[in-house]
């Protein structure tokens, strides 16, 4: 045997040409030479990874002093709306930290929602850990979804809104809507195991968000977070039905507009069935013939203010087509966030380019009511007859001898 291996390494065959006191300490010297073989290796130099010169909040300050439009590209919003925006958090939802200000905080996440960045990537244009940058991502969506318990909800308006009062095509006939609902697919991320009930024809993983908006172009209710396999009525269904959803029933007498997809009850206006609806059909196959196409025509084109809320929103919150790999919990509160920043800029900024944009092109090419969720036959009824007369007077109307 080579003099030069220990005996013991042969521990099996050897050790008894040993005895116990030879073999260990023959180990001992063995784990001693390993230990300054260790003491002998070069030490890894530590080079600092963060060093640049703008520092998060200079970065912040330097966007916002500069051109105005450096701050909307980044942020998606002008600079006035995200200044008032951040003095709101601070004042009721958020607190200066140590190392970061109420704005830097914003704009971590503006530029996370609103770009698809990655969080290293934003943590090398902070000069923050990713730690950091996730940690104030997540405070200011929690704050964001507590300011949407105000921002997002109904508002008082007396009368018939200006909208519909405005224009002849909606007036008088749907005088006593207060807006329209519709469901809408926003992508998501979800583990393998899950992927199929979040899976849809087109093979795209999202969730289904169903959504009620006024004629502002403001979100009045948000329920998210459902597998794309569900329909619109089941969700609408859930929405109306629990209690914690917090849905905004209409006021006696008034309804919401919605699609076909949804069911003819009473307060919820769908379009006739089996009739041309969309807008589309109507360019390609002409004028409108009959009572119930003309009705389907502009009930589309009313209808139509939620889909432009959906454009809006995936236009200026890319994060909306591409969910980055957060937690299944906490993708819905990024819609709900998002949806909370598109209702305040809309508030703070009526010209706003992105709404302006939206309103310039079509984006979308006798039952006891004291239950404010009747979906029986004699509610379905009601509402029925109420869309056959105000169907029968449109057509009246544009075809009486006057």
């Amino acid at each position: 045997m080579d003099a030069s291996i220990p005996n013991f390494i042969f521990y099996g065959a050897e050790h008894n040409a040993m005895d116990d006191d030879d073999w260990f300490a023959a180990m001992f010297m063995l784990l001693l030479e390993i230990d300054d073989t260790f003491d002998e290796a070069p030490e890894v130099e530590r080079i600092p990874q963060r060093t640049s010169a703008l520092q998060g909040a200079a970065f912040v300050q330097e966007v916002l002093v500069g051109h105005p439009g450096t701050c909307y590209k980044l942020f998606r919003m002008q600079r006035d709306t995200f200044v008032s925006l951040a003095n709101v958090l601070r004042e009721n939802y958020l607190e200066d930290s140590r190392s970061l200000r109420v704005e830097e905080s914003l704009a971590i996440f503006c530029l996370i929602v609103g770009h698809r960045q990655g969080m290293r990537v934003v943590a090398d244009r902070f000069q923050h850990s990713t730690e950091t940058i996730s940690r104030h991502f997540k405070h200011v969506m929690r704050a964001l979804c507590n300011l949407g318990k105000t921002l997002i909800r109904p508002r008082q308006l007396d009368g018939v809104h200006p909208y519909i009062q405005g224009n002849p095509k909606y007036f008088p006939w749907f005088k006593d809507c207060v807006g329209a609902i519709d469901g809408t697919h926003i992508q998501a991320w979800v583990p393998a195991k899950k992927q199929n009930a979040f899976r849809g024809r087109k093979a795209v993983v999202s969730q289904n968000v169903v959504c009620a908006c006024d004629f502002d172009m403001m979100f009045t209710f948000v329920y998210s977070g459902w597998e794309r396999t569900t329909n619109d009525s089941r969700v609408f269904y859930d929405a109306v039905t629990r209690p914690k959803s917090e849905f905004p029933t209409p006021p006696e007498g008034h309804y919401y507009l919605v699609d076909s997809g949804f069911p003819c009850a009473k307060g919820y206006l769908p379009p006739y069935r089996g009739e041309r609806y969309h807008l589309q059909d109507f360019r390609n196959g002409g004028d409108p013939q009959g009572f119930k196409e003309l009705f389907n025509y502009r009930h589309s084109s009313l209808r139509m203010v939620i889909e432009r809320c959906f454009g809006v929103l995936k236009r200026r919150f890319h994060v909306l087509n591409g969910m980055p790999k957060y937690k299944v919990c906490r993708q819905p509160l990024v819609v709900n966030a998002c949806c909370t920043l598109h209702n305040f800029i809309r508030q703070a900024n009526r010209d706003d380019m992105f709404f302006e944009h939206a309103l310039l092109v079509n984006l979308g090419n006798g039952a006891d009511y004291n239950n404010p969720y009747d979906f029986s036959n004699e509610a379905a009824l009601i509402m029925a007859n109420t869309r056959g007369q105000i169907a029968q007077l449109m057509w009246d109307n544009i075809h009486s001898p006057n």
